[in-house]
């Protein structure tokens, strides 16, 4: 076991995952349906990410969809949360019978397209193992996030979510943008 390529694929899946920036949005869909169940949550993402470990291009193929299809649809869902964290809008009406868990929660928040593109990116450079264990690391990340999202809300206070809610808003609109924009140019292929 090389711990240098377990290092770099465990950071590189928790930089896209962004489960730190994820907080203030993560919070707000908390207030909005009252409760987040961390463990649901976690298991639907791991399910996700280690299905497109294993399935994603053949099961993007199925669906007739290629990777930059859904990583173009993947980022306007993101967009759009940024614009709601950004300017304080609510886009995505609360369903009634909706839980929050799948949708956006655990996709496209944590196992959004970027997460699951670059599962099946990191396949080029790394064993399957490696990326399992990454994978792994970070659901108890996601997992331990999720569980002191009520913690984290009292440290941070009105006035620190708000702020945190629209630098990572911003930083939101970026990642969305810059995932739009690499993946569009590949329609024309």
């Amino acid at each position: 076991m090389d711990f240098n390529k377990l290092l770099a694929v465990t950071f590189t899946l928790f930089a896209v995952i962004d489960i730190i920036g994820s907080i203030p949005v993560l919070i707000g869909l908390k207030n909005k349906s009252g409760d987040i169940n961390s463990l649901k949550v976690t298991l639907v993402c791991g399910v996700l990410m280690i299905l497109f470990l294993y399935a994603g291009e053949p099961l993007l193929k199925i669906l007739n969809l290629d990777k930059h299809s859904f990583a173009v649809g993947g980022s306007i869902v993101m967009f759009l949360l940024g614009l709601e964290m950004v300017l304080g809008l609510e886009i995505f009406k609360e369903d009634a019978n909706a839980t929050g868990t799948l949708v956006p929660i655990a996709f496209p928040i944590i196992a959004g397209s970027g997460t699951l593109t670059t599962i099946m990116s990191l396949k080029a450079n790394y064993e399957q193992q490696y990326i399992l264990i990454g994978i792994l690391i970070n659901l108890v990340i996601i997992f331990a996030t999720l569980h002191l999202l009520g913690w984290l809300e009292k440290i941070l206070g009105k006035a620190g979510l708000i702020a945190v809610r629209k630098f990572f808003g911003v930083i939101l609109l970026a990642i969305a943008v810059k995932i739009f924009g690499s993946n569009l140019q590949a329609f024309g292929k």
